[in-house]
């Protein structure tokens, strides 16, 4: 059982499935998956890594298994989602994928392909040291306990198993946060510590508690940066859809009564007060990207030190 301190939220996994149970509500907001998709791949590319077997951790329909799969034509890519209907979306794009496994099959020795498996990437379907390389595109904010998460994927990492994953921080939707504390403090509903707004948005982990809980993880050479992306509309009905299409809010303390007519026009107003120079509505998004590697063990099972000599060159 999950302690409050080590929470990032009070998330509902349950209600996480829920919200992701149906691909073509959030099929619209799949724009910004495959530019931090993208972005994350131009960092991969810098690292030199030949992955036996591949996990992609939080899957989701499936957009990024094509892309590790052209990266690592002899790796076993393995998609990963904890919704049921996200797997089955993404068995439609795998099929197409379907000519190429079994001509790779007959052409590079061991397991190469795809294969899709539904399941909790915090209690993972591996033995230790079954996994290479662990990738995650905004998934790891939809988990309550990330740093379980973390060392569950430090667990099924090889030595020198390289994770790479991306994630929201605390700025992302501060527009929305903004909105909805301002209609919380006209209807009298807000308690003045600012507890009250993370009832509507998702609150997320600083990039250095992300650091922090790596090496706590047992993760060596962490390396964290961040980005603020902002999406631009010409109205708040576009802008809330996609706040929607990105999945919602799965806060087991979130409002479970009607949001009245009064505070959500009190809202919407706080909204289209920041209305940009342009005219436009922003939302802003920041983007964590983080990738270490399982470094060799220091100790032996039996708790003895281990000791490695490198060899002297020109011997």
């Amino acid at each position: 059982m999950a302690t409050p301190d080590t929470l990032s939220a009070p998330i509902d996994l349950a209600r996480v499935r829920t919200l992701f149970s149906r691909p073509q509500r959030v099929e619209r907001s799949d724009f910004l998956r495959r530019e931090i998709a993208a972005r994350m791949h131009e960092r991969l590319m810098l690292v030199k890594v030949t992955p036996k077997r591949v996990l992609d951790a939080g899957c989701g329909s499936g957009a990024d298994l094509a892309l590790l799969q052209k990266d690592y034509p002899a790796a076993h890519i393995v998609g990963l989602d904890a919704a049921a209907a996200m797997i089955e979306a993404a068995k439609t794009p795998a099929s197409a994928l379907k000519s190429l496994n079994q001509m790779l099959s007959r052409l590079l020795p061991g397991k190469a392909g795809v294969d899709l498996l539904c399941g909790d990437f915090g209690s993972l379907p591996f033995g230790p040291n079954s996994v290479d390389l662990v990738w995650s595109n905004l998934a790891l904010h939809w988990h309550p306990q990330p740093d379980r998460v973390f060392a569950e994927w430090r667990r099924v990492l090889r030595q020198d198993g390289l994770l790479m994953f991306s994630n929201f921080g605390p700025d992302t939707l501060r527009e929305l946060r903004t909105a909805f504390a301002e209609a919380d403090a006209g209807s009298g509903t807000g308690t003045g510590t600012g507890s009250a707004p993370t009832a509507h948005v998702l609150p997320f982990v600083d990039m250095h508690d992300f650091g922090d809980q790596l090496v706590e993880a047992g993760f060596s050479t962490p390396v964290m940066d961040m980005e603020v992306i902002t999406v631009t509309y010409d109205t708040a009905a576009a802008l809330l859809a996609d706040a929607r299409a990105l999945g919602g809010n799965p806060l087991a303390t979130r409002r479970r009564g009607l949001f009245g007519r009064a505070a959500w026009q009190r809202m919407l107003a706080a909204l289209e007060r920041q209305r940009r120079a342009d005219g436009k509505l922003g939302l802003s998004f920041e983007v964590i990207y983080g990738h270490a590697f399982r470094p060799a063990p220091r100790v032996t099972a039996a708790g003895e030190a281990i000791i490695r000599f490198e060899p002297r060159k020109g011997r």
